[in-house]
């Protein structure tokens, strides 16, 4: 039977609880929203007891569906003050289904100057006190919890900058080899996990076996039927796992939607030495690893592990965002630079969109200059240290930005934008403007009919059709982050309609009912409504679903265009409501 642990970190107590009815269904993002919604005052202080850090695997995670292994994040970010889902890959999620857990809701806080370990495994759960942990990056903190729980444990674990409640900090998700390299990144969930004293969560699921559907013989046929939907489209069986997410480089940069030098550009002149042809390339004159599986049961495959110059591990990916944002955004073309400050990022604990985002924005208040890479790399051992430039960096793009009087802050609700300028990609602008939890282009992928040429083509220079475009994703994407599958599997969606139909198939015989592309649809919308009621309850309007004012008024080579969706047409993107 599923079960939900409730953590009360103020009593230091762990309570098991029945699924309540009208959430047996949820799972993921539909699950952690739920409860966040009903639960959370929308008004709280997101570092205050009275928010709730909410982990939950997907409706399918632990389930052999292909590429069913993400969990998601909840709760009020620290970053925007919206409501808050992240989600990463990794065993984690895999592991607590495998147990039962259908979400941990970890509420209250514990007493100043302490911190927890989070034990979960076929026994139960127990909270155990690991003060001698403090500060301890991600590496070595796991590498300890491998060291006195065996190797077939997962863990989900916060750096420094979680501890010190800085608003880009991450939840790291250990993968296959026992790495904590899966990140929930967005939002500054990690600080949310620090203000709980929760430092780590270990989970033991060796003795335990795969989840089952209510009708295991369907649901086997439809994962098959799926697994060959994934395996004959050409992103996610071939440019994925040859070359990663970074693929998307060249790509973006040659539709001059790459933003560079803190959006000033979108196109970036070191672009083939950051690429994902050379990052392959590199990868494999050291021995690395391409078209490697974060988690079991990833027939994608899009992470691979890098190598120093001497041959020694050093991260994984980099993945496409993080290049993006510690490269062409800092101007900074030095793939080994980018690729240390991926690994600093996981040990501190930070979002790399938003770290690398901010450094940028560093960079132009003249803290450094753009490609200073060894400048960049101090400024994350800053953040590491604690010093006071270093918390300013931890604490996001808008902080930094204001702090320093900047003027170009690329952010929508205290939000850094990821890797694609909606100048030259309207669609996605309409995403970062309008999402519930600030700019995120996974929210809502409009770049695959933008530039992709995925799941039809939408003009990406022109206004008409991007905000249909960008409702209809925002809904899709919200039901798969609900699944738990990885969102890349929506490549196949967009394209045949038998992966769809497959995944329904899936759920329907999980669940043990009929389950309809009406009910997929349905179960995006839900959440997403629940999110921005929410959301309105905080205190956020229309008025808050806008770009920053530069976006409209500054020409972006080398198209040389503005973002031309007018706030009118924003303002009609939650009309399905009615």
């Amino acid at each position: 039977m599923a079960i939900i642990y409730r953590v009360n970190m103020t009593e230091g107590t762990v309570r098991t609880e029945e699924i309540p009815p009208d959430w047996r269904e949820l799972g993921g993002r539909a699950l952690t929203s739920a409860v966040v919604a009903a639960e959370v005052p929308p008004r709280a202080h997101p570092l205050s007891a009275e928010n709730k850090l909410v982990l939950a695997p997907g409706i399918l995670t632990g389930t052999t569906a292909a590429c069913s292994g993400r969990m998601s994040a909840g709760g009020k970010s620290p970053l925007t003050g919206t409501i808050k889902e992240s989600n990463a890959g990794g065993m984690a999620g895999i592991d607590l289904a495998l147990l039962g857990v259908k979400a941990i809701v970890v509420e209250g806080a514990a007493p100043a100057g302490k911190l927890f370990r989070l034990f979960v495994g076929r026994d139960g759960a127990r909270l155990e006190e690991v003060s001698h942990l403090a500060r301890k990056g991600n590496y070595e903190t796991v590498a300890g919890e491998f060291q006195q729980f065996g190797q077939k444990v997962s863990c989900i674990s916060i750096g420094p900058a979680g501890e010190m409640g800085l608003a880009a900090a991450s939840i790291a998700v250990t993968d296959v080899e026992g790495r904590p390299t899966r990140h929930c990144g967005r939002g500054g969930l990690g600080a949310v996990m620090g203000s709980k004293g929760l430092k780590v969560i270990t989970i033991d699921a060796s003795e335990a076996s795969r989840q089952k559907a209510v009708d295991q013989e369907r649901f086997l046929a439809a994962a098959r039927k799926f697994a060959d939907c994934l395996r004959k489209h050409p992103l996610t069986s071939e440019t994925l796992p040859a070359y990663g997410t970074n693929a998307l480089a060249h790509v973006i940069n040659e539709a001059g939607a790459y933003p560079t030098r803190n959006f000033s550009t979108g196109q970036f002149e070191g672009t083939d030495a950051i690429s994902g042809e050379r990052q392959r390339d590199v990868i494999l004159e050291r021995h690395g690893l391409v078209a490697h599986a974060c988690h079991r049961g990833c027939t994608i495959r899009c992470s691979r592990i890098y190598h120093d110059a001497q041959g020694e591990y050093l991260t994984k990916g980099p993945e496409y965002e993080t290049v993006w944002a510690h490269g062409a955004n800092c101007g900074i073309d030095d793939l080994d630079a980018i690729a240390q400050m991926d690994r600093l990022d996981d040990d501190i604990g930070l979002d790399t969109i938003e770290i690398g985002a901010t450094i940028a924005v560093a960079m132009e208040a003249g803290i450094l200059p753009f490609g200073d890479a060894p400048g960049a790399i101090r400024l994350l051992e800053e953040v590491r240290q604690g010093t006071p430039l270093g918390r300013l960096i931890g604490s996001g793009a808008e902080v930094l930005g204001k702090a320093y009087g900047v003027r170009r802050i690329p952010t929508v609700k205290g939000q850094a934008m990821p890797a694609y300028d909606p100048r030259a990609a309207q669609g996605i602008g309409v995403t970062y403007a309008t999402s519930t939890m600030g700019a995120d282009h996974t929210a809502g992928y409009a770049i695959a009919p933008n530039i992709l040429g995925v799941g039809g083509k939408v003009d990406p220079l022109s206004p008409e059709g991007q905000v249909e475009l960008s409702r209809n994703l925002q809904i899709a994407t919200a039901a798969v982050d609900s699944t738990g599958l990885c969102l890349f599997v929506a490549f196949a969606v967009l394209d045949d309609q038998e992966a769809l139909a497959a995944i329904c198939e899936m759920l329907g015989a999980f669940l043990g009912r009929e389950y309809t592309a009406a009910d997929f649809h349905a179960l995006g919308r839900e959440t997403l409504l629940r999110e921005r009621r929410f959301n309105q309850e905080a205190g956020f309007t229309s008025a808050h679903d806008r770009l920053p004012r530069f976006f409209y008024t500054e020409q972006l080579p080398p198209h040389n265009t503005v973002f031309m969706v007018r706030d009118e047409q924003l303002d009609t993107i939650f009309n399905f409501s009615g």
